[in-house]
């Protein structure tokens, strides 16, 4: 016999099944005829028997209906299975695919960070040796300088040393001056951000801030001081993009909110107040910006003290805001008063004081008063000396009365001068100390308009060798740095290269 398949089993199964029930049906007739005779009991009884071998049959071929109707759902589920397995194996082909690719990103990430670490370095040092050859006439101008005195996002939470040295503010404001702390993370993420704004690069700094923001509004609600700092932030971005409308709008909600949560008196009310004032200032809008100063300043001295360092510096704010609109009656005061506070609570050899004195100076030189701003560059060149080189006498001068000298005897054998007698002093304008350098330019420009170039080219070559030992100091620096690194980085691969050397050195 040929080996059936397993339809032909099924078909040639119904058609005995039909046969049986075909047969049992006719022996069924057959016997109720016999028991009606009631003649032959012998066939009836052979009857019986096949009747019930009959539907012996009929119970089996069922069963093998049944158990063919099984396997064929087991077969069933079986392809099911083979075809999940051929899918499983094509997708396990892909995530192979994917991770190698993303391996390859991974390296190629890396490589990318490396590189960019080491253009950081570069642009950090490119930045230190820029600071040196920006040639500007005054520290603190707010319309020139990114770090102008007037641009604080934390002004009144700074914890240095001039906050001993404060007057204990008053008992009614004194839960105001500590009741709000800006949380470690936002000035983190502030430093963050202003590297990337530095950098330019304002499609990473933006989304961060306003990720940030949403993150805070979510937890916190609007109304939070932490929104209110970071609505500054983000200000602040948006403000160095001139994207004023936009910074105005958030530094005004920022001021709402400090207003509600903080109270009308606290230095971060102040502190807003005067971001607004400097944005203003930037847009030339110097009537709208001085109330704001005006406000921060009153605040500042009723928090704080009417004698506070940080009062001095909102002075140092009005001051410039008023020079721009001509002000100079109310500058003068203003600076004179800052001047004050800065040496009593400071001391003379505080850099703030040489900055005021050089912006009151230029103030004096906008009207016309020259000998009053030449004493007061004269004081900072004086003062810096003195600090540098001990004492003054004949054989240790300033350099400005070393200039006047060589104005004096410059017909007298010019050629046969010696640099010597001034050309240390130009190391008194340390890269710490960028006030000292512009202070000589100044008074170097003034020498020139009085037609003493001998005088005027004297301070300016002495500023010029301040700004190129800066310039070789950084570059030694960087150099030092690079070396250093190349030296881990060699050290680190000769490790590597050990370490690999000995596994293969291990293998039996």
């Amino acid at each position: 016999m040929t080996q059936m398949s397993q339809d032909e089993i099924i078909t040639n199964t119904k058609t005995v099944l039909q046969g049986l029930e075909a047969l049992r049906v006719e022996h069924v007739s057959i016997m109720n005829g016999i028991a009606e005779v009631q003649k032959d009991n012998d066939k009836s009884d052979m009857l019986r028997k096949n009747i019930e071998n009959i539907e012996l049959g009929l119970s089996e071929a069922q069963v093998m209906m049944a158990l063919t109707s099984h396997m064929q759902n087991i077969e069933a589920e079986k392809q099911k299975l083979k075809t999940q397995v051929r899918r499983l194996h094509q997708e396990n082909a892909w995530l192979r695919d994917e991770l190698a690719n993303t391996q390859q990103k991974f390296q190629a990430s890396e490589q990318l960070v490396a590189q960019l670490e080491e253009e950081k370095k570069h642009l950090e040092f490119m930045a230190s040796v820029k600071k040196y050859d920006e040639n500007q006439d005054q520290d603190d101008s707010c319309e020139k300088s990114r770090t102008d005195p007037v641009v604080e996002l934390f002004p009144d939470e700074e914890n240095d040393d001039r906050n001993n040295m404060s007057p204990t503010p008053p008992s009614q404001f004194a839960n105001q001056t500590s009741g709000y702390e800006i949380p470690a993370r936002l000035r983190t993420l502030h430093n963050l951000v202003i590297q990337y704004a530095s950098q330019g690069r304002y499609e990473v700094a933006v989304p961060l801030c306003k990720q940030a923001l949403e993150d805070l509004e979510k937890t916190s609600g609007h109304d939070h001081p932490d929104v209110a700092t970071m609505l500054n932030i983000l200000a602040l971005v948006y403000r160095d993009q001139n994207k004023y409308k936009e910074a105005a709008n958030l530094l005004n909600d920022a001021l709402s909110i400090r207003g509600k949560t903080l109270g009308e008196n606290h230095p971060a009310v102040a502190a807003t107040l005067n971001n607004l004032a400097v944005l203003y200032g930037k847009r030339g809008k110097y009537k709208d910006a001085e109330p704001l100063c005006k406000r921060a300043l009153e605040i500042r001295e009723k928090v704080l003290g009417k004698d506070h360092p940080d009062v001095a510096k909102q002075l140092n704010n009005l001051a410039l805001l008023c020079q721009n609109q001509g002000k100079y009656d109310e500058v003068e005061k203003y600076y004179q008063r800052a001047l004050d506070i800065y040496e009593s609570k400071l001391g003379p050899d505080d850099p703030n004081v040489a900055k005021t004195k050089n912006n009151l100076a230029g103030c004096y030189l906008k009207q016309g008063r020259y000998t009053e701003a030449e004493i007061l560059y004269k004081q900072v060149l004086t003062r810096a000396h003195e600090r540098e080189f001990g004492a003054i006498d004949s054989k240790n001068k300033p350099i400005w009365q070393v200039a006047e000298e060589r104005e004096v005897n410059k017909y007298d054998n010019r050629e046969n001068t010696p640099y010597g007698e001034y050309g240390g002093w130009h190391k008194a304008a340390k890269v710490d100390s960028p006030t000292v350098t512009t202070t000589l330019k100044n008074l170097g420009a003034l020498y020139r308009r009085q037609g003493m170039f001998e005088a005027a080219e004297t301070l300016e070559d002495c500023a010029m060798r301040s700004k190129k030992e800066a310039y070789d100091l950084a570059k030694q620096t960087k150099v030092s740095q690079l070396l250093t690194s190349n030296e881990k980085r060699r050290s680190k691969q000769i490790k590597d290269d050990m370490d690999f050397t000995d596994e293969k050195n291990a293998k039996p």
